[in-house]
């Protein structure tokens, strides 16, 4: 048994003017997936849409350079390069595009797992990604929860106030909630995305 080529891509805004917002949750849990993982540091990758870059045999991670609602062409660009960069027929046919992103619909730290293809909820960044890749592409996306917060500043710098004011109450920073609960979702998806 191998493991089937993942290509987990995160979209949310870029850093570091946006690092550990709400709206780049995705690229919270990725970072953390890398660490945990032991992956090579991120590193900018022309080829992937200049996208910041961590490959190992295993597991390659990807956050976009893109905002958030424009990031479709840059998952599509360095999807494409990915699947270009495996050596063999069969795990070009075998990998997988896995999207995490935030997801306003969940509580903070709630994690969801869907077929790519579900609807996106009104999520422009998975309009854009879905619009790129074309019709018909299967990925899975993984929805990383960030509340619905009462005042507009998910995309900016620093969480909602009532996010912020819940989180501090607990003692427990939205980067430390967020790792904890996408870890090992993410890794129990690549533990299930094994071929035969």
């Amino acid at each position: 048994m191998s493991l089937r080529p993942l290509f987990i891509a995160s979209i949310g805004n870029p850093p570091p003017a946006y690092t550990n917002t709400l709206h780049s949750a995705g690229h919270t849990v990725l970072n953390s997936l890398r660490t945990w993982l032991l992956n090579p540091p991120f590193t900018k990758s022309r080829p992937h849409a200049s996208g910041l870059l961590s490959a190992s045999p295993d597991f390659t991670l990807w956050q976009s350079p893109a905002l958030m609602n424009i990031s479709g062409k840059p998952v599509a660009t360095a999807w494409r390069t990915f699947l270009f960069s495996l050596s063999s027929p069969e795990d070009k046919k075998a990998a997988r595009l896995v999207v995490v992103h935030d997801e306003l619909e969940l509580p903070i730290g709630k994690i969801k797992v869907r077929d790519g293809g579900t609807s996106t909820r009104g999520h422009n960044g998975l309009k854009s990604v879905m619009q790129a890749l074309g019709g018909g592409m299967e990925f899975t996306r993984v929805g990383v929860g960030i509340g619905r917060p009462v005042t507009p500043y998910a995309h900016g710098n620093g969480a909602s106030a009532e996010a912020a004011g819940n989180l501090s109450k607990g003692k427990i920073s939205l980067t430390s909630l967020i790792k904890s609960r996408g870890l090992v979702v993410i890794i129990s998806l690549a533990m299930l995305e094994r071929r035969f």
